[in-house]
């Protein structure tokens, strides 16, 4: 709201009440240690099931609808873009007489891992997870490397999920050596 205020916009005026899409409920019950613990949406959690994604669309047709009618909306955009446009590094660090360190150009979706040999030399992009799926919907959640320098382990997560796919690259792979 105060991002809003302080541009001098509103809310759009919301005449009737929002439609959400209903979503259906289940009798899905976890037992933890006697404990029964209803889990009603479970069906939700299955993200590629036809069903689930039905309600998804739908409820963001309403969301969508809602946000688009926004009048200072592209204002809004516009604005925090140019905010959020710098370069951003992590905090650096030194596995096997190698320096490693993340670095996010600006408006990268995610910070890209960078390696270099010496504080003056040029670094040199190790995993750029921009680029682990065309849409830019795979996300870095781990990256390790070992105290040698020479593994590099990480872990991605696709589409928001919780779920994490792990991968392992050696010193050949990793610093083409």
């Amino acid at each position: 709201m105060l991002l809003f205020a302080s541009m001098g916009g509103s809310l759009p005026a919301v005449s009737q009440v929002i439609q959400y899409p209903a979503a259906r409920t289940s009798d899905a019950v976890d037992d933890y240690f006697g404990t029964k613990v209803r889990d009603p949406y479970r069906w939700l959690e299955d993200a590629d099931s036809p069903e689930t994604k039905t309600w998804v669309e739908a409820e963001n047709r309403v969301t969508f609808g809602f946000l688009e009618a926004i009048p200072e909306r592209a204002a809004i955009r516009e604005r925090l873009t140019r905010l959020w446009n710098y370069a951003r590094y992590g905090t650096p660090f030194r596995k096997g007489g190698r320096y490693f360190f993340f670095k996010n150009d600006g408006l990268q979706g995610q910070a890209v891992l960078h390696t270099q040999l010496s504080l003056d030399a040029q670094p040199e992009v190790l995993l750029d997870p921009n680029l682990l799926s065309p849409d830019g919907t795979v996300a870095l959640s781990v990256a390790e490397v070992s105290e040698d320098g020479r593994y590099l382990t990480y872990g991605t997560a696709a589409s928001g999920s919780d779920w994490n796919e792990f991968r392992a690259r050696i010193e050949r792979d990793v610093f083409g050596r």
